[in-house]
């Protein structure tokens, strides 16, 4: 059952992070409308099961207003609120402290700040303006946890878990930006054997991304409606793994079995099966636009 949604309220950002599997950056378009971000909430307060409302992006701090009438919004209907944010804003604590007391008095859940080289290189200064933020936040209790995004590993032999999965040691998912600038002299897999998906519960989703022009992700850039043509409590209720055309073959052999469905050409070897669903979805999208976009997020014009 549905427990969260994810309003990306814009894809814009200050940053081009190689690991961004968004391709957010300055020139990536769309904000929402307070209308559209309203109608969505509204209809989350009838459905059963959703606690947590959460703004990102992009970096959502970039339209201030629109994201604070959010959070009071969702609030207000009960809701659990979260941001994630690169902090670009908390030029030092005091600073950080004048954008977070509004929050703070709106009663947000929980702050989540990226702190790693990606957003900020590999400063002398250990004090970077994440640093800052979550020292505000812990003084005005505001609940506060980091991103930190390792480099990726050039030996993927980590060990495996409980479950018998790789690893990964806290490195990025090969989609986006990623999956072109980060997978050179990676050790790789077999194709063939990328047969599962690791990442997503796409049959029964926890949680969707929401994006401005509308598109409800299961997977970012894995479409499954939008609701600037029906209400989301209605897009889950028709949901169904059967009748998508890429979730489909993805719950039942992965991303091997989507690329022999509709014979995409493919590599011999990926970093891993998120690297080969993102590289085979890239090259349906003009088959299936309606469920794979926006294409901007594939690194498309």
């Amino acid at each position: 059952m549905l427990n969260g949604i994810h309003f990306l309220l814009t894809y814009t950002c200050l940053f081009e992070c190689d690991h961004c599997f968004l391709y957010s950056g300055p020139r990536a378009d769309g904000v929402f409308t307070r209308e559209h971000m309203e109608n969505i909430l509204a209809d989350a307060a009838g459905m059963n099961g959703i606690e947590w409302i959460f703004f990102e992006g992009g970096e959502p701090f970039l339209y201030h207003p629109l994201l604070m009438d959010g959070i009071q919004s969702a609030a207000s209907k009960g809701f659990q609120t979260g941001i994630v944010t690169n902090a670009y804003w908390a030029t030092s604590e005091d600073d950080a402290a004048l954008w977070l007391k509004p929050l703070r008095d709106l009663k947000l859940s929980t702050l989540v700040v990226s702190d790693d080289t990606y957003h900020f290189g590999n400063e002398k200064d250990p004090i970077t303006p994440a640093t800052h933020a979550a020292a505000a936040a812990e003084k005005l209790g505001i609940p506060v946890s980091s991103i930190c995004i390792e480099a990726p590993v050039t030996d993927k032999d980590m060990g495996t878990d409980e479950k018998g999965e790789p690893v990964t040691g806290g490195g990025p998912k090969f989609k986006g930006r990623a999956a072109e600038k980060l997978t050179a002299g990676l050790s790789r897999v077999n194709c063939a054997s990328c047969k599962a998906c690791h990442h997503e519960e796409l049959e029964h989703p926890k949680r969707v991304h929401i994006d401005p022009f509308g598109n409800v992700h299961a997977c970012q850039g894995l479409i499954i409606g939008n609701t600037l043509d029906m209400p989301l409590s209605e897009i889950m209720s028709v949901y169904s793994v059967t009748s998508h055309p890429i979730i489909g073959p993805l719950v039942t052999g992965g991303p091997m079995l989507l690329a022999e469905m509709y014979k995409v050409k493919t590599e011999e070897t990926y970093v891993d099966e998120c690297h080969m669903c993102y590289e085979v979805r890239r090259a349906l999208i003009d088959r299936f636009p309606r469920y794979l976009g926006p294409r901007q997020v594939y690194g498309l014009d």
